[in-house]
Order: C-alpha cells, then sequence, then structure tokens
C-alpha cells in the first residue's frame, strides 16, 4: 500500500528503524520536505480518527488526538468539536497555536483538548502524536487507581512505562490541570488519568495511536483476567526484555500500518 504522501514515518522513527527492527520489514527513504511531513502527519491523524471510530472510542464529543506541525512546531493538529470520528476528513483538521487560536480551518476546538495535549506537547518536544479518548476498558480500569500488571506479552509494552494520573478535579478545561498531567506522564509513553481515561504519546502519530489500541486492550485483558481469579505476573526481568522488543517506537508504528492499510482501501475519503 502506498503511502499516500509520498513520504515515510517521523525523521526519528525512520533512523533508527534498521538496528532495531529489521524484522518489519519497513525500509529507510529519502528525507520529507517539511510540506511534505505536514501532509503524511495530517493523513495518519485522521485515519487515526477513522480506526478509533471503528473500535468504538467514540463517546459523544469526548476524544481526540493530536499532532505537531512539523512547520510551525507550537502548533497542533487536532479534530473538530463535534464532528464524529467516522467522519473526520484532512481537511476537517484544525490548526492550533499554543496560545488556544485556530489558525488554520473552520470547526470548532475542544477546549479540553487543548488543555491537555497542548501542555503534554510542550513539556515534551520529543512528542509528535498524542491520544486521549473515552473509551470502555480504559474507563473501567481508570476507576481502580492502578497502574497495569505485566500479565501478559502484550501488556509488557507498557512495563516500567506508564504512569498514574490520580488527580482528577472535573472536566479538564484549563491548562494548569494539562501541566499536571504532563508532570505525571513524566518521560513515559502512557498514562491512566484516574477516573477519566488513557492517554498516550508516541514520536509519530502511528505509534501515539498504536499504543492507545494496545493499552485499551491490556485493560480488558487484566479486567478479564482478574474476574476469573489472580493473575500471574512475569518476573521483572522478563518484563523488562519483553518491554524492549514490543515497545519501542518502531514497534508502535509497524503496528499501526495494517490499520492504516485497512482505512485507505475501505474508507478513502478521509484523504479529502
Amino acid at each position: 500500500m502506498p503511502d499516500i504522501a509520498t513520504n515515510s514515518p517521523a525523521p526519528s522513527a525512520r533512523a533508527i528503524l534498521p538496528t532495531l527492527w529489521p524484522e518489519s520489514g519497513l525500509k529507510l527513504r529519502s528525507q520529507p520536505t517539511p510540506e511534505q511531513e505536514r501532509l503524511y502527519r495530517k493523513q495518519r491523524l485522521a485515519a487515526s480518527f477513522r480506526i478509533f471510530g471503528r473500535f468504538g472510542f467514540d463517546m459523544g464529543g469526548a476524544g481526540h488526538i493530536t499532532a505537531r506541525d512539523p512547520i510551525l512546531t507550537d502548533h497542533l493538529w487536532v479534530n473538530p468539536f463535534g464532528v464524529h470520528f467516522l467522519h473526520v476528513r484532512v481537511s476537517d483538521l484544525l490548526l492550533v497555536n499554543h496560545q488556544g487560536e485556530i489558525v488554520q480551518g473552520g470547526g470548532r476546538l475542544n477546549r479540553a483538548a487543548f488543555a491537555i495535549h497542548s501542555q503534554v506537547h510542550r513539556a515534551r518536544p520529543d512528542v509528535v502524536g498524542a491520544a486521549h479518548s473515552h473509551s470502555l476498558y480504559g474507563k473501567a480500569w481508570s476507576s481502580l487507581g492502578r497502574l497495569l500488571d505485566p500479565i501478559s506479552q502484550d501488556a509488557a509494552t507498557f512495563y516500567e512505562d506508564h504512569a498514574l494520573f490520580s488527580d482528577f478535579t472535573g472536566v479538564v478545561n484549563a491548562t494548569e490541570e494539562g501541566e499536571r498531567i504532563a508532570r505525571a506522564l513524566a518521560c513515559n509513553k502512557a498514562a491512566i488519568l484516574q477516573n477519566h481515561g488513557l492517554l498516550t504519546v508516541g514520536q509519530s502519530v502511528e505509534s501515539a495511536v498504536w499504543w492507545y489500541l494496545a493499552m485499551e486492550n491490556a485493560c480488558k485483558t487484566q479486567i478479564t483476567a482478574e474476574s476469573a481469579g489472580k493473575p500471574l505476573s512475569m518476573a521483572p526481568d522478563v518484563a523488562r526484555l519483553t518491554h524492549s522488543q514490543i515497545g519501542m517506537e518502531l514497534a508502535g508504528v509497524f503496528q499501526f500500518q495494517p490499520y492504516w492499510d485497512q482505512i485507505v482501501a475501505e474508507q478513502p475519503d478521509f484523504l479529502d
């Protein structure tokens, strides 16, 4: 399947691909221009909403995924408030500056999206993509105020690489709470927002979205396992090894690709 924008994953990911995950089959390509990289990120962002919609991660107007703009690096691309995930197109995306002003696009801005994501992107220059929604199992697990245990190979993706934000104070409308979430996230790839849901980040839109899919699945798995008994966690050294094998950026990029291919084949209107 062609990459549509005729360029490749974010440069940080592309540079380390051959040494970290050669079995992925992804290849080095020429450096994209800033304009090509912008289009690439916007296309993956719009596709990601279609993927979230397919997984049922929609909940009214809640949920947002952002992509850092590669040209105006203190600006974010985000979905318009009130548009169903399954209807989002590239042309619908909003470009928002760090003052919360829409500088491109005609939709409405979700203030919670700005309050959370602007501060996460500000605190983490390495973050290109960030994803948050009110998915069922993420919400259920968040109510327990616990980190995930390494009870499966997939769950080890987040071993010693996710945080708990326990200071829920209602709908996030102020950047001050976004700052607290960013501090709790620290250098991890994900955070459990207690009584709220999940937040994942990556050096690309692709990895941020895959981490979200994987974390929702890990929450579902642990809830299911604990309903049947007491699940056994793997030993810490095994969990760390497994994390090193499947928890790196390029693994996230690769795992996103089949979903991208499916959306391009079945819902190409998102590219408009």
